[in-house]
């Protein structure tokens, strides 16, 4: 019997419109009396700008148009898709899961659409479980989606995060083949981490209990990222049997310039074999990876036939990696 993969039929991105450098977020802040720069920023993150969405603008509405875009690539219709996951950290209400509201909004009914909560490294979690899904024949077209409005949880009187991070939507068309596009996947989490980074806030009784802002202990998060990072890719390419050699493209997580190069320098890549959209994107948390995918292939760097690497690690902590033939 053939055996069933997965892989990589369409990507597609989008950012809300609203683009904020450095410079803009360091004058609202100061009105504020909060005193941050520029220099601050970059030499710290290598963050020059990231996007914050419209106030009536939800998680939603920011992945539904990287999902167009996605399955326009793929050449896929709606109607096709047989399975929806959404990896975010800011739904666009508690219940029913911004899968549901998403396929709503494309048109889409009667399949299985759910979310994933794995923070930075939700849609490396989402783009497994879709991957399981369609190996086990459960599913055929997958839309997997990563989307975020992080802007909603960041504490503006708090520059050690509130420079961190921005909105967006990354997704992509995954779907069964004959022949592997998906290699390897490794997740993995420790609850033991969880204060490290989190919102420790809660929703009961009409109010809300806790503290509702991104809290980072950043020194931790950092040490424990550049670790549990190179164990991860280790491990993903031991299960695919390939090596360091066989990565074309690094489609790291986007939340430290620094993190970054250090995962790369791990696995003796050069930094001109990474992709990098911290830059102008700031941290998207779960739209990160899939944004920076989506960015590589639409500018012609990433081209079919070659093996990807993508990676990240969120709080929780959680991490993993997905090893791709594109």
């Amino acid at each position: 019997m053939t055996r069933r993969y997965s892989r990589i039929a369409g990507t597609g991105s989008f950012l809300p419109p609203r683009r904020v450098t450095n410079a803009e977020l360091a004058a609202d802040l100061a009105r504020c009396g909060i005193e941050t720069s520029d220099e601050w920023i970059v030499e710290r993150t290598g963050i020059r700008a990231r996007h914050f969405a419209d106030p009536d603008v939800a998680s939603s509405d920011l992945g539904a148009e990287a999902a167009r875009r996605a399955l326009a690539a793929a050449g896929v219709q709606p109607g096709e898709i047989d399975l929806i996951i959404v990896a975010t950290s800011t739904p666009d209400v508690v219940f029913p899961s911004t899968a549901a509201i998403l396929q709503h909004k494309l048109g889409i009914a009667g399949c299985p659409a759910f979310d994933v909560q794995a923070v930075c490294s939700g849609f490396i979690h989402a783009l497994a479980v879709a991957d399981a899904m369609i190996q086990s024949g459960a599913a055929s077209k997958s839309l997997v989606v990563g989307a975020e409005v992080f802007s909603r949880i960041l504490d503006f009187s708090d520059r050690t995060t509130c420079v961190l991070f921005g909105d967006g939507a990354g997704a992509v068309i995954l779907e069964a083949s004959g022949w592997p596009g998906i290699l390897a996947t490794d997740l993995h989490a420790d609850g033991g981490l969880v204060n490290i980074l989190c919102v420790p806030g809660n929703v009961a009784g009409g109010r809300v209990l806790g503290d509702p802002f991104v809290r980072m202990e950043g020194q931790l998060v950092f040490k424990h990222a550049i670790t549990v990072l190179g164990e991860t890719a280790r491990a993903v390419l031991a299960k695919a049997g390939k090596t360091e050699a066989d990565i074309d493209w690094l489609v790291p997580h986007q939340a430290n310039i620094r993190i970054m190069l250090g995962s790369a320098k791990k696995l003796h890549l050069p930094p001109e074999k990474m992709i990098v959209t911290v830059d102008q994107h700031g941290n998207t948390s779960a739209a990160s990876v899939p944004l920076a995918l989506d960015s590589g292939v639409r500018a012609g760097q990433i081209k079919r036939g070659q093996t990807l690497l993508l990676e990240a690690v969120g709080g929780g902590l959680t991490w993993g990696a997905v090893l791709a033939v594109f």
